[in-house]
Order: structure tokens, then C-alpha cells, then sequence
């Protein structure tokens, strides 16, 4: 199977199950999403890998809780769920991260994909 992101707009039992793997200090319930926030994950042999929670404001928008799972980490299964969210959303212009700005690995893996630094978040 080839390695998908999507913008999931239904939960499967199966995608709450991998989503509280992604995020274990979440609940979830399985069907139709709702809010004014997308979600997209990674999706590798019918399993959610990495997951993204976006906000989208006009032209602006904030992720959050931008995970890929432990074991599938260096595989560039991040890079490529960052980088399909930004094009699946060709109209907004300006990508704020929030996230742990002291956390090593998402500093080094956020500073490759282009994104800087400012204050407590991350923008692109």
C-alpha cells in the first residue's frame, strides 16, 4: 500500500483506535467530524500513522498537536503529512505551528521544512 494523507472527515472504529495511539491524552468517538477544524493524517495499510489538527482563519492557519507516532518516526512520514497539509490548502498563506519549542527533534525537523521560530510557536 502506498503511504496517504487525508482530510478525514468521518472516523472509522479503526482510525479512533489508531488516533488515540497518535494522541493517547485524547478521546475519540468514531463518525462524522465536526467544528471548524480539519484534520489529516497519514494512512499506510489502512492504519493512521501521523495526524495534524488545523485551524484555519481567512488566510491563516494554526496546527496543533502535530504527531507522528513513535514507532514510524525517520521515515519521512512527517515531512510528507507537513508538506501535503500545506498544499491541500493552497489558499491559506501564512502556517503557524503551536508545539514544544524545546523539543529537540521538532525543532530540527520544523527548522528542514522551512518553518522559523517566533516566540512560542513555529510559522512558515
Amino acid at each position: 500500500m502506498k503511504l496517504t494523507i487525508e482530510r478525514l472527515t468521518a472516523l472509522s472504529q479503526q482510525d479512533v483506535i489508531d488516533l488515540e495511539k497518535i494522541w493517547p491524552q485524547q478521546a475519540f468517538a468514531s463518525g462524522p467530524l465536526a467544528g471548524d477544524r480539519a484534520l489529516f493524517a497519514a494512512r499506510f495499510n489502512a492504519r493512521l500513522l501521523a495526524a495534524v489538527e488545523v485551524e484555519v482563519t481567512g488566510t491563516t492557519a494554526v496546527m496543533r498537536g502535530f504527531t507522528v507516532r513513535e514507532v514510524t518516526r525517520r521515515r519521512g512520514v512527517g515531512r510528507y503529512l507537513l508538506e501535503e497539509t500545506l498544499r491541500q490548502l493552497p489558499d491559506v498563506r501564512h502556517w503557524r505551528l503551536e508545539g514544544n519549542r524545546n523539543d529537540a527533534a521538532l525543532q530540527a525537523f520544523m527548522l528542514a521544512c522551512g518553518f522559523r521560530a517566533v516566540g512560542g510557536h513555529w510559522e512558515k
